[in-house]
């Protein structure tokens, strides 16, 4: 029952000595062309094998190194392989603070004011206090409820959206179709961090945005592939969203002369929200293997019809 990581060598280094440390049962091999494929039962990776199927026909788990996983969801998996996410502190605990920053910064006017710098303009904005800022997080999987719950300390009016029902203490929470549009019409800061799915792509498009109130903000860092690039340049444009974070973009990186790069609204930055971090993540890729062996689910296990 060999274990196969296919990852650089930085990372690789980290989850082999914890492997050896804490479950030296489990063959650990991270060259390929040194491991019978037909013994492969266990697979860490970000990107798969073209031919994973054909080429590992006794695989059970394969583990991402991330926490997204829409770049494997059509894969060619073959059945019965279960799929699971990455759901590990120190990701976490980078989305987190990057959301805090994000949503303080917008709370705080700084795009405009980093505009007005740029004009040499010494003006004093109007503000709003926290306590009615409504701030509301699209998405609440490990990393929307772990923002929220950072966010509480600073009085802002905090809500959620979901696919699904869920109850968070503190946080108004809503669910379906009906329930999004209900809560985005009382949004001032909207916070994406859905998992990507066909029902997910192009979310934050025109009428979306056309729910929020004039002077919104957007702060994007789910994947690229939920928003419309178009749509909001339009509603930044028409001064109908005040400004927005953008931290993923389809694709990445963005051409030379997009838009996005130099609009005076919108703070942009590559990619950088969050990031595994290898010794955290071996921890928990042991923890979630672990339960495997012992015939129980492991945490971040794929739903295939969901996606997620």
């Amino acid at each position: 029952m060999t274990l196969l990581m296919l990852s650089y060598p930085e990372r690789v280094e980290v989850f082999r000595r914890s492997f050896a440390r804490d479950l030296p049962e489990v063959p650990f091999v991270s060259d390929a062309t040194q491991v019978d494929p037909r013994e492969v039962r266990y697979l860490i990776t970000w990107n798969y094998p073209d031919d994973m199927a054909e080429r590992y026909p006794n695989l059970d788990v394969i583990f991402s190194v991330g926490a997204g996983v829409d770049q494997m969801t059509q894969a060619p998996i073959p059945p019965g392989v279960k799929l699971v996410r990455m759901i590990e502190s120190g990701l976490t605990s980078l989305m987190r603070d990057y959301v805090v920053m994000s949503v303080l910064a917008l709370h705080r006017r700084l795009p405009a004011y980093i505009e007005q710098q740029r004009r040499r303009e010494w003006i004093n904005l109007d503000f709003t206090w926290a306590d009615q800022r409504r701030v509301s997080v699209l998405g609440l999987g490990e990393l929307g409820q772990a923002s929220l719950n950072a966010l509480k300390p600073f009085g802002f009016r905090l809500a959620g959206w979901s696919r699904s029902p869920k109850a968070i203490e503190g946080i108004r929470s809503y669910h379906g179709p009906e329930g999004l549009m209900a809560m985005l019409t009382e949004t001032d800061i909207l916070i994406c961090l859905l998992p990507l799915t066909p029902e997910t792509r192009h979310i934050l498009n025109a009428d979306l945005f056309a729910q929020l109130p004039r002077g919104a903000s957007l702060v994007q860092v789910g994947r690229g592939g939920h928003l419309d690039q178009e749509a909001l340049l339009a509603a930044l444009n028409a001064e109908h969203l005040e400004a927005a974070f953008i931290d993923v973009t389809d694709p990445e990186p963005l051409p030379p002369h997009h838009p996005l790069w130099s609009h005076p609204k919108v703070v942009l930055t590559p990619h950088v929200a969050a990031h595994t971090r290898a010794e955290s993540a071996a921890e928990a890729t042991i923890a979630n293997l672990r339960h495997i062996l012992a015939g129980k689910a492991p945490k971040g296990l794929v739903d295939p019809q969901r996606g997620y």
